[in-house]
């Protein structure tokens, strides 16, 4: 993957070189990126959490609030409990089998180039929003599908930073597959996919902030290539609509992304 990226920043190899070297278990640990994209979810998602609770005392939050309803206690409770009994009853669980099946090949002694990783994650993250959207759609488009597996995400018409892992166990391990074979598929660096990782959990949390932030990254992205919060708030409110979860390009191009022409109920699969 990459393999026409010549420009090698010096940075990367002696980054690289301490963690294969120094922290070995990080790299053969199976476990290492399902706690590398947990601890990002809580990491991302506690900000969110705190200006949730404190945003009318904070200058500018009430004004970028996408919907009125604001998330209390109980339910930031009620999604960070769900996430973690997910992760320790199925995640590491499926994990651990894997590792045990299929072990952990030695990894690379070269880093990638800046151009190697910057094109790895931006390939893993468009194929990764192929695959979801294709999921998604299934699950809203199959109405038993939709409720014994989806719905459980849509429980919130206004989500929130803890919502982001509001799944059913699923849905979790469904995207959790594509999360780990996608670089595999692409044959990306160990780095590479880790950054892949970090930056999905990022757009993922993003995504169900429940703000339309002036530093969004939907803003500073160029041609609205990616939808953020505003594009994943409408499909919480009208679940027709916006399937993809970081750019728009599918939806735009399969006629399923929200306008004003939409004659949609909201919440009509809910």
């Amino acid at each position: 993957m990459g393999h026409n990226c010549t420009v090698s920043p010096p940075v990367l190899q002696p980054l690289w070189d301490h963690v294969r070297l120094q922290q070995r278990w990080a790299v053969q640990s199976p476990a290492f990126p399902v706690l590398l994209s947990l601890s990002g979810y809580l990491a991302f998602s506690l900000p969110f959490a705190a200006a949730d609770l404190l945003a009318l005392r904070l200058p500018g939050f009430p004004g970028w609030k996408m919907q009125r309803w604001r998330p209390g206690p109980r339910p930031m409770a009620r999604c960070l409990g769900r996430a973690l009994c997910n992760h320790l009853l199925f995640v590491l669980p499926a994990v651990g089998l894997k590792g045990w099946w299929d072990p952990s090949a030695p990894p690379p002694a070269a880093a990638p180039t800046l151009c190697q990783l910057l094109a790895g994650v931006l390939s893993c993250l468009l194929v990764f929003d192929l695959q979801y959207y294709i999921w998604h759609v299934v699950h809203h488009r199959d109405r038993r599908l939709y409720r014994a597996v989806h719905a459980t995400h849509h429980r919130y018409t206004a989500p929130f930073s803890w919502a982001t892992q509001q799944l059913g166990p699923w849905e979790l391990l469904t995207v959790g597959f594509w999360s780990s074979t996608t670089p595999l598929l692409l044959k990306v660096h160990p780095l590479t996919s880790w950054v892949f990782m970090v930056s999905s959990v990022w757009l993922s949390v993003e995504d169900h902030i429940g703000y339309d932030l002036p530093w969004g990254l939907h803003r500073l992205v160029p041609g609205g290539l990616l939808g953020g919060a505003p594009a994943h708030d409408l499909h919480h409110q009208d679940p027709n609509t916006n399937f993809a979860p970081f750019f728009t390009h599918l939806d735009r191009a399969f006629g399923t992304a929200y306008s004003d022409h939409t004659h949609l109920r909201p919440g009509s699969l809910q």
